[in-house]
């Protein structure tokens, strides 16, 4: 199965690239993560916020491969324990459809993105750095399949 992540921005650091290539490998072929990175718009000072955040959207929505799941990740979602994430990744896998995670830019996502969404994820209630997200989602996923494989999700 093919999940992608879809994220706002383009240019994040080495700890974050390297973090998220770990996990991403750590999957192996029958769960394979990709990451499209959608440009973040550029915000003048004073700059039209909506506009944006509708360019973003426009970008998030045109990644999103047709039949996918849709999930949005927003600190309002549904929050999973990794037992509850594995049961919800082998409900998946058992559907045979794509998935496709939504990471919003500086001013989260739109509201023609939340509309496509078949559900919405949250990590955390608190508000994480983008980047971070990005690798808390590749672990979390790389912890939910190990336990589908029978392998204690405390271990590495």
């Amino acid at each position: 199965m093919r999940v992608r992540l879809i994220a706002a921005g383009t240019r994040q650091p080495a700890w974050v690239r390297e973090g998220y290539a770990e996990y991403a490998q750590r999957l192996g072929p029958e769960l394979r993560l990709e990451l499209v990175e959608i440009p973040v718009t550029r915000r003048g000072a004073g700059g039209d916020v909506a506009r944006a955040v509708a360019e973003e959207s426009r970008r998030m929505l045109a990644a999103i491969p047709a039949g996918d799941h849709v999930v949005a990740l927003e600190v309002d979602g549904r929050s999973r324990t990794t037992a509850e994430l594995a049961r919800w990744l082998g409900q998946r896998l058992a559907a045979g459809r794509g998935v496709a995670l939504l990471i919003g830019g500086p001013d989260g996502l739109g509201p023609e993105v939340r509309a496509r969404a078949d559900e919405r994820w949250s990590l955390s209630s608190l508000t994480l750095p983008h980047g971070l997200v990005r690798v808390v989602v590749a672990e979390g996923l790389y912890r939910a399949a190990s336990l589908l494989r029978g392998h204690p999700y405390h271990r590495a």
